[in-house]
C-alpha cells in the first residue's frame, strides 16, 4: 500500500490570508467617521405621520359578516390571542317539504393584541375573507385590558383597511376568471347561434307565406266577377 506523498493536499496545512492587525478597528472607524458626517434625520412624531409600507401590519380588521365561526383562526393562532364564542339556530327549510338546517351565529370575536405577535396567520388561513389588515398603529393604552378589542372595535378597524392594489396589466389573468369568461362567451355564442337559427327560420317563413297567399285574392276577386 502506497503511502501519500508530502505535497498531497491532504496532508499539507492550508493557508490562510494574514489579516492586517487593526484592519478590523479601522473598518469600525470608518463606519463611525461615515456616520457622523450625515445629517442625522427626525421623524417629528405624532405632527407628522410616518409614510407607510402599502403592506404595514398595524391591526386586524374583522369583517364579521364573513364570519362563519369556523374556529379556523383560532386554533392556527400561535398565541392563542383570537377568543370566539357562537351558539346554533335552526334555520326553516327554504321549500315546502325541506329539512331544517342549524348554522353557527358568532357571539364574541375579540383580539388580544396584548399577546398577538403580528404574524397574519389568521388572515392567512381564514377562507371566508373575514380577517384584513390595517396600517392604524395608534391604539396604546395605559390599561393592558384594553387592548383586547372586541368585535364592534374591530368592526371599526375595518373601515381604515385600504383598498388593494391595482392588478399588475402585464399579469396573466387569474384562472378563476379566465374560466368564467370562457364559460360565459360559450354561453353568448351559443344564445346567438340560436338566435340566428331562429332569424333564418322567420325569414324562410315569411319568404314561403306571400306565395301561398296571393292565390286567396285572386279566386275571390274572380268570384266576385262571376
Amino acid at each position: 500500500m502506497s503511502r501519500p506523498s508530502p505535497d498531497h493536499p491532504s496532508t499539507t496545512p492550508s493557508k490562510r490570508p494574514r489579516s492586517i492587525p487593526g484592519s478590523g478597528l479601522a473598518k469600525g472607524l470608518a463606519v463611525t467617521l461615515r456616520t457622523m458626517t450625515r445629517r442625522s434625520v427626525t421623524a417629528q412624531y405624532p405632527d407628522v405621520q410616518p409614510d407607510l409600507a402599502p403592506r404595514t401590519r398595524g391591526v386586524i380588521g374583522l369583517f364579521e359578516e364573513n364570519c362563519t365561526v369556523c374556529m379556523l383562526c383560532a386554533r392556527e393562532c400561535p398565541d392563542w390571542c383570537i377568543y370566539i364564542d357562537s351558539h346554533k339556530e335552526t334555520v326553516p327549510p327554504a321549500a315546502p317539504g325541506g329539512r331544517e338546517r342549524s348554522r353557527n351565529v358568532l357571539d364574541r370575536f375579540a383580539i388580544d393584541f396584548a399577546l398577538c405577535m403580528y404574524c397574519g396567520i389568521c388572515i392567512e388561513v381564514c377562507p371566508f375573507d373575514a380577517l384584513f389588515w390595517s396600517p392604524e398603529f395608534e391604539y396604546a393604552e395605559t390599561d393592558i385590558r384594553e387592548l383586547t378589542h372586541e368585535r364592534d372595535k374591530l368592526r371599526e378597524w375595518m373601515w381604515t383597511v385600504p383598498e388593494p392594489p391595482a392588478l399588475d396589466p402585464a399579469a396573466e389573468e387569474p384562472k378563476e376568471i379566465a374560466a368564467a369568461r370562457k364559460a360565459a362567451d360559450k354561453l353568448a355564442a351559443q344564445q346567438a347561434a340560436e338566435a340566428e337559427a331562429e332569424a333564418e327560420a322567420e325569414a324562410e317563413a315569411e319568404a314561403e307565406a306571400p306565395a301561398g297567399t296571393q292565390d286567396t285574392p285572386d279566386r275571390d276577386t274572380k268570384e266576385e266577377g262571376t
